[in-house]
């Protein structure tokens, strides 16, 4: 009996679709005897309701094409449950297919459909939402909120859009208590990552680690003018922590308290503001599908 995969399908992800993805899928899936099964969303939550229907009909492979909104979408239906996910990437940043080495080329990223292995992943629970890359509160969250409202998509929309909001948003009080430890910092934003970046190989935390049962927290101040290109360029070199304007620490339970409410946004989909975030780890809770290093 021939193997079956389902394909979830995010048509508007990234740069929009292109029709050439179906025939891509299914010439991969014939090629190696695999029976494909291809849905695409209609609607916000509609890749979660997908996915579900899959895991019903006992499907152990279902991959995602999209980005790391998509891919949140279908990991809520695959959490604790037996089935993997798997990567496709085609949206604005894909920064969990990126840390996971998964291949941003369509026809690169379907050789996982034969040479592949199944990785176990952390996820993290923010205020009982799911993220499985980085969420944040603070101005990254608030970018998130007036991310494609204009229609511009894209890191040339994502860079034009932080310069022009930048010099309006004010930095916050937090006191957190990160594993019983109490801490407090003023901060601009704050970095909730499962994985190491947010996308296009921005490291906001270099050293995170899908696997290790441990969530990594970068506060972030505001960035004077002068000092922004040498802090982008410490990030997207992986050296963040060099930089006098970002602290990390890790934690397995981390709870903050901000002195004014912060819009959250849980791998890059805007959640409203709060001014209370708890995390969870939940270890070991999703099965990925990753490229098989040989």
């Amino acid at each position: 009996m021939a193997e079956k995969v389902f394909f979830i399908v995010n048509k508007y992800s990234g740069k929009g679709f292109q029709k050439s993805v179906e025939g891509e899928i299914i010439d991969a899936c014939e090629a190696l005897g695999i029976e494909a099964t291809i849905e695409y969303t209609k609607h916000r939550g509609h890749a979660t309701e997908l996915a579900h229907e899959a895991v019903a009909l006992g499907f152990e492979r279902i991959f995602a094409r999209g980005g790391d909104g998509t891919m949140n979408e279908v990991a809520r239906a695959l959490v604790h449950t037996p089935a993997a996910l798997g990567l496709l990437p085609a949206g604005s940043g894909n920064g969990l297919a990126r840390h996971l080495c998964v291949p941003l080329v369509l026809s690169k990223a379907l050789d996982q459909l034969k040479n592949y292995q199944i990785l176990p992943i952390d996820t993290l629970l923010i205020n009982g939402g799911l993220s499985i890359n980085v969420s944040g509160f603070g101005f990254d969250a608030h970018v998130a909120s007036q991310f494609g409202k204009n229609g511009q998509r894209g890191l040339a929309g994502y860079s034009k859009l932080v310069l022009g909001e930048f010099f309006r948003y004010q930095e916050f009080d937090i006191r957190a208590e990160a594993d019983g430890k109490v801490v407090t910092h003023r901060a601009f934003m704050v970095a909730l990552a499962n994985a190491s970046q947010f996308g296009n190989n921005a490291l906001v935390c270099p050293d995170a680690s899908v696997s290790d049962g441990v969530l990594d927290v970068c506060f972030i101040r505001r960035i004077p003018i002068s000092s922004a290109v040498q802090f982008i360029m410490k990030m997207f070199r992986g050296k963040i922590e060099e930089s006098r304007f970002a602290t990390i620490l890790k934690a397995r339970h981390f709870v903050a308290e901000l002195s004014s409410p912060q819009p959250l946004h849980l791998d890059g989909e805007p959640i409203p503001p709060s001014n209370r975030f708890e995390v969870q780890i939940q270890p070991a809770s999703l099965r990925v599908v990753v490229p098989r290093l040989d």
